[in-house]
């Protein structure tokens, strides 16, 4: 079979050159969308695929092609084919499986439905997608692109679909006009020719191009503590056959390591998702129970650093490629490879043949799989359970906003170490910890409530709640007049009013007694000595990983012991009245008073190490 020309005569053009494929499938244009299509035995199964999806939505529009999806399906929600849609990060498809006649009709209604969308069915669509979104649980992997990318693109995936509560009937006629065009879609179909009656006329418009990853996170390796299942890893590089052979060598390292040898995981996985045309996510995760996490967490980052270290058999490698082999060495190769093919086109990814997939892995080589491990680690975030991960070089991720804006300050009424700044600029909430900063010029998004409260994200994705109820001084007046006029009304979200008990009140007000007093007071200084014992702790565990520190360690160990007997001993000698234990007690105390400032310059190093290291909370 070989690509055939354009259906028409006044069809335009394929654009694309596919004559690599040409004994795998065909290809030409109905009603100027590209179309591919290969013949398969049974059912014929359509699928119309289109360049838009969550990343391209910003916070406040956040869920618009979901809706416009749900929109275009709602006319054939009891026809006999076996029908759905999906909108993923950077495409969304509408695909049925049946005869021929139904697969057109189904692709034939979703057109007509684009083209003139059921818009008197919004809010009950909207309604659906609040109840479906109320239905999906938070896991593992929420959090990794949210703290990776921010409150935009890619990193929307985490957030909630914030667009469905505010977006009207004319901003989603408008999203559906200029995203779901002719132009901006590929159709694909497993039939050995193109099946007749198909009405596919859409908008003419433009090819759209992937969105630019965002960078929320600055320096990797970073982590941070999230989810208690266990430890998830993510990196984005370059799409590649030697990805996909690391991800599956890792996949077995890990499940190795683990489960088989340590015992400390029942689930050990990886996954290489291709994230546009040339990049692609790498995400590794196993699972472990709460006393096996430091384990495990020890375990999953000492075998990546073997793999990046070059520490890889030959037989790994082998082994992965003979996995990754037999997703592509199938039959019906051509209507397998279709809905990829129709992917990567509109995202600008190469497009292979089967046969130059074998290649390109049978040329994979040890050293490829060490340089994507190397890539993998340079960019990775990891989420885990409790603790550091500074011991492995990692640094943590921005948890804390650089600044706060200056104005005026507003007192909580529970924690007078906290406050709401209202600046010109923007607002911060200050914490002892540090700020964290929405500037109004950034912010992508302003949820409102009846009752004054305001939650504010910024880009970075860090939050500010308004909460006037909780801040002494705070008025609605003055949210209205300082925060609400200064954002657009394309970045408000409206959310329905909470129930009384739902709106945060004050601890009634008990006058303490004297000693809850004194606690009260001690409380700031107890929280700052243990964050300086945490970090103590921190910059001894990364100087002992040193053949220098660990030296040091064992020299300071020693010494201790030491002046401890010595000072017994003179002790003794006070007791019998020996006057030359005078000079004793004064090298004593000298040796206390360097022993005691070395202990406090350690301490208020690593403090500031890890106040330089913490920027607002950003989930």
């Amino acid at each position: 079979m070989t690509g055939g020309p354009a259906a028409d005569a006044g069809e335009p053009a394929v654009p694309f050159d596919l004559s690599h494929l040409d004994h795998l499938l065909s290809w030409t244009t109905v009603d100027g969308i590209p179309t591919l299509f290969a013949p398969r035995e049974g059912p014929v199964t359509g699928g119309l695929v289109f360049r838009v999806g969550r990343a391209d939505e910003t916070l406040s529009t956040a869920g618009i092609t979901h809706l416009v999806e749900h929109l275009a399906l709602y006319r054939n929600n009891l026809s006999g084919a076996h029908h759905n849609g999906q909108t993923e990060q950077v495409w969304t498809v509408f695909h049925a499986t049946g005869t021929a006649a139904e697969v057109v009709t189904h692709l034939n209604s979703v057109c007509a439905s684009l083209r003139d969308l059921p818009l008197a069915r919004l809010e009950v669509e909207k309604k659906i997608l609040r109840t479906e979104a109320a239905g999906r649980r938070g896991g593992p992997f929420t959090a990794m692109n949210m703290m990776r990318y921010g409150a935009q693109g890619y990193g929307l995936s985490g957030y909630d679909e914030l667009g469905v509560w505010r977006v009207g009937a004319d901003e989603v006629e408008e999203w559906a006009r200029t995203r779901f065009t002719r132009d901006n879609a590929v159709l694909f179909l497993t039939t050995g020719e193109v099946p007749q009656g198909l009405d596919l006329r859409l908008p003419q418009g433009e090819r759209i191009a992937p969105p630019q990853p965002s960078d929320a996170l600055g320096d990797t390796p970073a982590f941070f503590v999230g989810h208690e299942g266990g430890v998830v890893l993510d990196a984005v590089v370059d799409r590649s056959s030697a990805a996909t052979v690391f991800a599956e060598v890792a996949r077995r390292a890990i499940f190795d390591e683990l489960r088989q040898k340590g015992g400390f995981s029942y689930t050990a996985d990886s996954d290489y998702s291709p994230l546009d045309g040339s990049t692609a996510t790498i995400t590794l995760y196993a699972d472990a129970l709460p006393e096996k996490q430091d384990a495990a967490v020890g375990a999953f980052v000492d075998t990546l650093a073997r793999l990046r270290r070059g520490w890889i058999g030959a037989d790994e490698v082998h082994g992965a490629r003979a996995v990754v082999r037999g997703f592509l060495d199938v039959p019906d190769a051509g209507p397998t490879m279709l809905p990829a093919v129709a992917v990567n086109l509109l995202v600008g990814g190469r497009v292979l043949s089967p046969e130059e997939h074998l290649a390109e892995l049978d040329a994979v080589t040890v050293e490829d799989v060490q340089a994507v491990a190397s890539q993998v680690w340079a960019g990775a975030l990891v989420q885990v359970p409790s603790g550091l991960l500074d011991w492995a070089g990692a640094v943590p991720a921005p948890s804390w906003s650089d600044d706060a804006v200056s104005g005026e300050s507003f007192t909580h009424l529970d924690d007078p170490d906290v406050s709401l700044v209202v600046g010109e600029d923007g607002v911060s909430v200050v914490t002892m910890d540090g700020p964290a900063t929405v500037r109004f010029d950034e912010c992508v998004a302003m949820e409102t409530r009846p009752d004054g409260a305001r939650n504010l994200t910024g880009p970075d994705g860090f939050r500010v709640r308004v909460e006037p109820t909780l801040y002494a001084g705070l008025t609605r007046d003055i949210v209205a007049e300082r925060i609400d006029a200064r954002l657009s009304r394309e970045l408000v979200v409206p959310l329905p009013a909470r129930e009384p008990d739902g709106i945060p009140q004050p601890a009634e007000r008990v006058r303490p007694s004297a000693a809850a007093r004194v606690s009260h007071l001690s409380e700031p200084v107890l929280r700052r000595l243990r964050r300086a014992g945490d970090a103590v702790y921190a910059q001894a565990r990364r100087w002992s990983l040193s053949r220098v520190g660990y030296w040091l360690m064992w020299l300071a160990g020693f010494a201790g012991v030491q002046f401890g007997l010595y000072a017994v001993r003179i002790l003794a000698e006070i007791r019998r009245g020996e006057s030359e234990a005078v000079a004793g007690v004064v090298i004593l105390g000298a040796l206390c008073v360097v022993l005691v400032g070395t202990l406090l310059y350690v301490a208020v190093r690593a403090l500031l190490e890890v106040r330089r290291a913490r920027g607002s909370r950003r989930r």
